[in-house]
């Protein structure tokens, strides 16, 4: 008889935790029951979180919050698992104070919980989001060559391939879908992390994010740049058994991503 146990981890960035609390997100969650949920761009303060946010289906959770502004970037982590260790500064000022990483430390795997940064606004935010995934890429092969197994989710703010995206084309000299950005990507797949959904599924076109101009949603004109990546070691060893978008969720302009990991 096997001991090992099936966890759902799920990824979504909500746009506003408040906004999405008005939006049946506690229903959502019940239904969805994630043993893990990893939320982005929450956009809210520690003195903001109520007392529904912080009783969600009795998870344990965890914060980190932009501290140059307010109602901007922000993460959260809700776990049924004890982590570790949780680490919310990284001794990176430039990057902890916009309240983007949660790193959670469990028995057989290490989870980051990341809103990578949007590089749209100007020069020295596309600047800036090369910055953070250079330190991120960095920070994350230390902890792979000292054997440890990650799990790296949240939104990259990147489609990696044409694939990826409804309108690659017009889309080629906009930051989301930059050469520069996409090579990241590239690297991160050559240096031996694997992007869960492509491996299941090498052709399936699926979004995970769509403007809310243009009806694009309803016209499915939408963007992957919601990911799971993991070391290699977790597919090769088959603990990651599945990988999924789910596109009936709403509630934001993206939609939930997640995968299934036996440990």
């Amino acid at each position: 008889m096997s001991d090992k146990k099936q966890l759902k981890i799920i990824s979504w960035n909500v746009n506003g935790l408040r906004a999405v609390m008005k939006k049946d997100f506690t229903k959502i969650i019940h239904d969805l029951d994630p043993d893990i949920l990893l939320l982005q761009e929450i956009k809210l303060q520690e003195d903001q979180r109520t007392d529904e946010m912080m009783g969600l289906h009795s998870y344990k959770s965890f914060w980190s919050y932009s501290t140059i502004k307010k109602g901007y970037s922000g993460v959260a982590a809700y776990s049924k698992p004890k982590p570790e260790k949780v680490i919310t500064s990284f001794l990176k000022p430039e990057f902890d104070n916009e309240g983007r990483v949660i790193q959670l430390d469990y028995n057989n795997f290490i989870l980051f919980n990341i809103y990578f940064p949007n590089g749209q606004m100007s020069d020295d935010r596309l600047q800036y989001k090369l910055d953070f995934y250079e330190w991120f890429l960095t920070y994350a092969n230390k902890l792979r060559d000292q054997g440890k197994s990650l799990i790296i989710t949240g939104d990259f703010n990147t489609a990696h391939n044409e694939i990826d995206l409804k309108n690659p084309g017009p889309n080629s000299k906009r930051s989301g879908f930059l050469r520069i950005e996409r090579d990241v990507l590239d690297r991160m797949v050559n240096q031996g992390y694997v992007d869960t959904f492509r491996h299941f599924y090498p052709e399936q076109v699926k979004y995970s994010w769509w403007s809310y101009r243009f009806n694009a949603r309803k016209n499915n004109a939408g963007w992957r740049i919601d990911y799971f990546f993991v070391t290699k070691d977790l597919i090769d060893k088959g603990i990651v058994k599945q990988a999924f978008i789910d596109n009936d969720v709403f509630g934001s302009d993206h939609c939930p991503v997640g995968v299934v990991v036996e440990i």
